[in-house]
């Protein structure tokens, strides 16, 4: 389920660095009160805010599980090591993998989103649960 129009809405897109509360095997994040991009290295996740939504992301790229990161004047994440490019969303764009980015199982726990860290999905095993992996807001 790609967001149409991502791409116009995210010129000034913000990059921070979050650390989630994790608790079992669930991490819990306060929902980004803007569209923004959010990376906690140390649980090596993205949660991102776009045009309403909220998505978890491996910060790996599904082709060879190098590091992902946002390039703002492109609006778009983009594979550190072989280039592949993906919409703010996790839509594959270009480039050698071959999937969209991973999404986390998410849910909405009043004001923050928490992640099972147990469970992602991949777009091309699960398109409808890949689909469902967000949050409006």
């Amino acid at each position: 389920m790609a967001i149409c129009g991502l791409s116009r809405n995210l010129e000034a897109l913000p990059v921070f660095s979050v650390e989630g509360a994790q608790s079992g095997g669930e991490r819990r994040y306060p929902i980004p009160a803007m569209d923004s991009v959010n990376i906690d290295h140390a649980a090596q996740l993205i949660v991102a805010r776009a045009s309403g939504h909220v998505f978890v992301f491996a910060l790996s790229c599904p082709h060879q599980n190098n590091a992902v990161k946002w390039v703002a004047k492109d609006h778009r994440f983009q594979c550190t090591k072989h280039d592949s490019q993906y919409q703010a969303d996790g839509v594959h764009t270009a480039g050698r993998a071959t999937r969209n980015l991973d999404r986390y199982v998410i849910r909405r726990d009043g004001d923050s989103v928490v992640v099972d860290l147990h469970r992602w999905i991949q777009s091309d095993k699960d398109p409808a649960g890949w689909a469902a992996a967000t949050l409006a807001v």
